[in-house]
């Protein structure tokens, strides 16, 4: 992004503040232009010749890009300040939020990672009769085609496209690289006269692919169909549909750049230890099934993975995070959103979260032809509207906003929104953040300006750290009097809850603790936890061979939660030969009662005060025992020479 802004009033149709814009950030403003799209693009190409510009218009940024090629320049950056807030029933009152909307645009944020996906065309046609035919001829010339026919009609004798038989049995993978599973698999033998001859079925059959078009008809082979990139899919009885599927399979063969959109740090997940299933939020929610168990931890494919960023806003150990781009790129937004906004004069802002589709459209319809966003209304456009999570609502409102609105749009899952809604506001107080599915851009704007506007944080902080520390830091911020909040059932923070009388100090729970909040005493029998290291995570329940544990939502604001506490102890046993401490005093006692006299191997006395000894005594008990189990018996005598061919025990001679 360029430090020059150039600044136009679209024919006079907004008012820019550009003296405000100037003053609270770090751009250079130009004076107000009417037409730089137009009468006035000699102003616009000067300036981009100069370089290091940015044009304040995104709905010409085709005009702008093109203008910049035929100079033989860089293309501009650009900010929508019209839409967003010039054109607006308070657009008189706008200033503030055009300097905020300037100075996020401004920002220098990392550019997100992708890998090279190469298709080449390989294309597999899965359908019946006519319909997979007819598509075979019409992508035959430009891609590699072969049909899986699904039924048993005459198949054509053209030989431009190769044809198989057989079901699917399972299809995974995605553009570039589909690796398909076929039963009843009966290749077509081409030799003969008259119709042509299949061979004998066979399961089990593999095709590897670039593209696959499903045109059964029947449930999709993959899960979200539509997040699956080079899987076509469309009903054969609707002609269009399937005409317009072709033309896109067509444009699908070269290299792509396949955003990486998450990052996995295995060590920190708590899917599971010692085969105890503990969080699996990431996998519930999945809609593509890129996630999957892998032993202790889960493993995503990237080449599946459409991006939602769901598992990243619910994973509570933090051990998958959304990368594109990184979550402090968020924070840094929201940080210089509402920070520009108060420089510049403003107060209590409000946050409108929204996708770059649907949202973006949405704001500029209001704009165009209603009434627009109120001056307090800051958009913030995010590409995955699922992956801003509790976290992401609370740093907001922690640095200045007085309340969150995510706008939902027609495809995005709203489970994992509202979940993330309903638990921000259990750590804010409730009521500042709510979740709107509206489709209208009128009913929108009538919404935000109907909506009333609450007190923003007393004093702002800034969004550092990883997401369940932000989390924490926002909610002492916005809840400075409390200490101890309740939050709702499979939130990421809580207590751990122990029934004293039925522990028995295994530490089970102890061995098997992902995050290390269980944790024990060398020197003393004690279960210790620290609530803030907790991911309520369940494993620590699901072990317990007593049942003694329940977990509790809440989030602990005091500085408790970073101190091991004990949640149960017991008087230690000491060792009746040496007093050593070892065990636990009422475990050792239960032990002797059921075991001494009554078990063959403790029917002695002395058998039975081994129970109560160390391990050290216990074994020198043992091996001075009249039965010790170390014993080796009498030594061998060593034969020799002498034993063979003289008269030692073993000699060989004999007398006669």
């Amino acid at each position: 992004m360029g430090t020059k802004l150039l600044l136009c009033d679209c024919l006079g149709s907004q008012t820019v503040d550009a003296g405000r814009i100037g003053d609270v950030t770090s751009l250079e403003p130009s004076k107000v232009y009417t037409n730089l799209c137009g009468t006035q693009a000699d102003v616009t190409a000067r300036a981009l010749s100069e370089g290091d510009v940015m044009v304040a218009c995104a709905q010409e940024r085709a005009f702008f890009e093109m203008l910049a090629e035929e100079l033989g320049v860089d293309a501009p950056g650009v900010v929508d300040l019209r839409d967003r807030a010039g054109w607006s029933d308070e657009a008189t009152r706008a200033g503030p939020k055009q300097a905020a909307l300037a100075a996020e645009s401004a920002l220098h944020l990392p550019m997100s990672k992708a890998v090279d996906v190469v298709s080449e065309g390989t294309c597999l046609v899965i359908g019946a009769g006519e319909t997979a035919f007819s598509a075979a001829e019409q992508l035959c010339e430009t891609l590699a085609v072969t049909v899986l026919q699904t039924d048993m009609s005459d198949v054509p004798l053209d030989r431009r496209f190769d044809v198989v038989r057989g079901t699917v049995r399972n299809l995974k993978g995605a553009l570039g690289g589909f690796e398909v599973r076929i039963d009843g698999f009966r290749e077509l033998h081409p030799g003969g006269r008259g119709a042509f001859a299949f061979s004998d079925p066979r399961d089990g059959a593999v095709s590897d692919c670039d593209l696959v078009i499903d045109l059964t008809g029947a449930t999709a082979m993959v899960p979200a169909p539509h997040k699956r990139e080079g899987y076509l899919r469309a009903d054969p009885r609707q002609p269009a549909a399937v005409a317009a599927l072709l033309t896109e399979a067509v444009q699908m063969v070269g290299t792509f750049e396949k955003p990486l959109y998450i990052a996995l740090e295995p060590a920190l997940c708590a899917h599971s230890r010692a085969g105890q299933t503990g969080c699996s939020k990431c996998l519930d929610i999945c809609p593509t099934g890129a996630i999957i168990p892998d032993g202790d931890h889960v493993s995503i494919d990237p080449m599946v993975c459409a991006g939602c960023g769901a598992c990243a806003a619910l994973c509570p150990s933090g051990a998958i995070a959304y990368d594109a781009p990184p979550v402090s790129a968020v924070f840094r937004r929201l940080d210089a959103l509402s920070s520009t906004y108060r420089k510049a004069g403003g107060r209590a802002p409000r946050l409108l979260v929204h996708d770059a589709d649907h949202g973006t459209e949405m704001i500029s319809l209001a704009a165009r032809f209603g009434r627009g966003l109120p001056a307090d209304v800051i958009p913030f456009a995010i590409d995955s509207l699922a992956a801003f999570g509790h976290a992401e609502m609370m740093a907001a409102l922690s640095c200045g906003f007085a309340s969150v609105d995510v706008l939902l749009a027609p495809r995005t899952e709203r489970d994992t929104p509202e979940h993330e809604a309903v638990l921000a506001n259990a750590l804010s107080g409730g009521g500042r953040v709510q979740v709107l599915d509206l489709s209208d851009p009128d009913v929108l704007s009538d919404h935000l300006y109907g909506a009333d506007s609450p007190e923003t944080v007393a004093t702002p902080s800034l969004p550092i750290g990883t997401r369940r520390q932000v989390a924490r830091v926002a909610a002492q911020a916005m809840m400075r009097e409390a200490e101890i909040l309740p939050l709702p059932q499979g939130a990421p923070y809580g207590a751990v809850l122990v029934d004293t009388d039925s522990c028995t100090l295994c530490l089970s729970c102890v061995s098997l603790c992902p995050s290390g909040a269980l944790g024990d005493n060398p020197d003393l029998p004690q279960l210790l936890f620290q609530e803030d290291a907790c991911l309520q995570c369940g494993i620590c329940a699901t072990i317990c061979p007593e049942t003694a544990i329940t977990l509790e939502p809440r989030m602990n604001l005091t500085d408790a939660a970073f101190s091991q506490v004990v949640l149960n102890e017991e008087e230690p046993f000491a060792c009746i030969d040496c007093g050593a401490l070892f065990g636990v005093k009422s475990t050792i006692e239960k032990i002797t009662e059921k075991l001494a006299g009554k078990h063959s191997m403790f029917a002695t006395s002395d058998a039975a005060r081994m129970i109560q000894m160390c391990d050290n005594c216990r074994i020198q008990a043992q091996y001075h025992s009249q039965n010790n189990p170390f014993a080796l018996g009498e030594p061998r005598i060593p034969r020799t020479t002498d034993d063979y061919l003289g008269d030692g025990p073993y000699s060989k001679r004999k007398d006669h």
